[in-house]
């Protein structure tokens, strides 16, 4: 149903003296109110979600699940990585662990940097960043994916300062 055929639905109404007609749809609900107190009708328009996006609800359920399960995993483990030094990102973007898709990556976990060393490169905005190293280490852990969106302040690698 377009507006032309809602506005004349509208004047119909208006014109015929009923003070409410409610029409249902597959896809819309419009309910027409006249007021004795106002001369132009009032009109509500529903347009009720198709059937196809109820399923997009229980998949973002079972994550939740798995978070719980994987934070009480990680408490343990959370206590090993206390002695390293955790690499954050100082911009929000996308991370990229190779300058180029044709490049080899900038670090692997056992790669030994030093302050300066570019680690990885984090796209904001159109501008390509080099994210360089503050601390000289070895790599733990590379706490990201590449190609995925970070946040300011993300851990992305651990670094065994040692």
């Amino acid at each position: 149903m377009d507006i032309k055929e809602i506005q004349s639905l509208i004047k119909f109404v208006a014109k015929s003296g009923a003070s409410e007609v409610k029409l249902e749809m597959e896809d819309i609900k419009i309910t027409i109110r006249t007021g004795s107190e106002s001369t132009t009708p009032e009109t509500t328009i529903v347009q009720q979600i198709p059937m196809a996006q109820a399923p997009v609800a229980p998949v973002a359920a079972p994550p939740v699940a798995v978070e719980s399960a994987t934070s009480e995993t990680e408490q343990p483990a959370a206590a090993d990585d206390s002695k390293y030094i955790t690499i954050k990102s100082p911009i929000i973007g996308t991370f990229y662990r190779k300058p180029s898709p044709d490049k080899p990556v900038f670090v692997e976990v056992g790669s030994t940097i030093n302050q300066g060393d570019v680690l990885c490169v984090i796209e904001a905005m159109k501008l390509f960043n080099d994210i360089e190293s503050e601390v000289s280490g070895k790599i733990v852990k590379v706490l990201v994916d590449d190609s995925s969106p970070v946040e300011f302040d993300q851990p992305l690698f651990l670094v065994d300062p040692s």
